[in-house]
């Protein structure tokens, strides 16, 4: 349906532009309503239009080599989506997708040729949003590249986990027991010697309260940090589970395509047999 003016004003490109501008753009550009999980378009189609946001709200995606879609923008009233491939005059590299009942402003590069012309500040309007797309692009990149788990682990731990961590990787290694059982040794051997002066006499009742005390520290913290092992080994195992389960979908589509190969393989056979059979001994 055309586009009205007033809708025009709406959206922050346009805004500033005299009523004469409005006019001329309005008859060339055309108004388009979507129901929610309304395509908008797909990716691959010819990229011979795109779009402006009036209201509503739209996914932008795409899908990356595993087959999972990656949500690229959500693009906000008075912004673009589409446009990077209409200007390049190729196939869409994204899905644009309705996700309520949405209302855009539909152009071609005809209009934007005429915009530019009558307003030029509007081509660095475009550029900065395709800009930030790009930007956009590059950060989901850095986002997506493989890392390790552990080293996204480590970097969202809190210092009390840290604390927590190194606490139960001393307390747990041959260096801890070697210097307790040596102070323990040192301590009781020194307090035998000193007799009736010993501050704490056999049967050492000071050394077994710091045991103790130290005991009751000991423990939450283990458990502490047995809990972000915990975490590291149920993120190893959803990952474990993602690649197989990947793996196990390539192989099916594998065996597939060999069956129907040789299924093909077998008609070719039975081609071969009738064709041999004809001709004459």
């Amino acid at each position: 349906m055309p586009c009205d003016d007033k809708v025009l004003k709406q959206v922050p490109l346009f805004a500033t532009m005299d009523d004469d501008e409005l006019a001329i753009l309005s008859a060339q550009v055309e108004l388009k309503t979507f129901v929610p999980r309304q395509r908008i378009y797909k990716m691959g189609s010819p990229a011979e239009r795109a779009y402006v946001m009036v209201s509503g709200a739209v996914r932008v995606s795409t899908v990356d080599e595993d087959n999972q879609e990656v949500v690229l923008d959500q693009p906000g009233p008075g912004e673009f989506f589409g446009f990077a491939s209409m200007l390049e005059q190729t196939a869409h590299q994204t899905e644009a997708t309705a996700t309520e009942e949405t209302v855009c402003i539909e152009v071609d590069r005809n209009d934007i040729l005429v915009l530019i012309q009558r307003k030029p500040h509007a081509a660095m309007d475009m550029l900065s949003v395709l800009g930030r797309q790009y930007h956009t692009a590059q950060q989901l990149v850095r986002l997506r590249a493989l890392r390790h788990p552990n080293e996204v682990i480590e970097e969202q731990a809190t210092a009390a986990e840290r604390i927590a961590d190194s606490v139960a990787s001393f307390g747990g290694s041959w260096t801890f027991i070697i210097l307790f059982l040596s102070f323990m040794v040192a301590y009781s051997a020194f307090n035998v010697m000193l007799g009736r002066k010993a501050w704490d006499p056999y049967p050492f009742i000071l050394l077994n309260l710091f045991l103790s005390m130290l005991a009751a520290l000991q423990a939450p913290i283990i458990m502490m940090s047995q809990n972000r092992q915990d975490k590291k080994d149920r993120l190893r195992g959803e990952l474990d589970y993602d690649v197989n389960r990947r793996a196990h979908s390539e192989i099916q589509g594998l065996a597939n395509k060999l069956n129907l190969m040789g299924d093909r393989l077998g008609d070719m056979e039975e081609l071969l047999r009738e064709k041999t059979s004809r001709i004459p001994g």
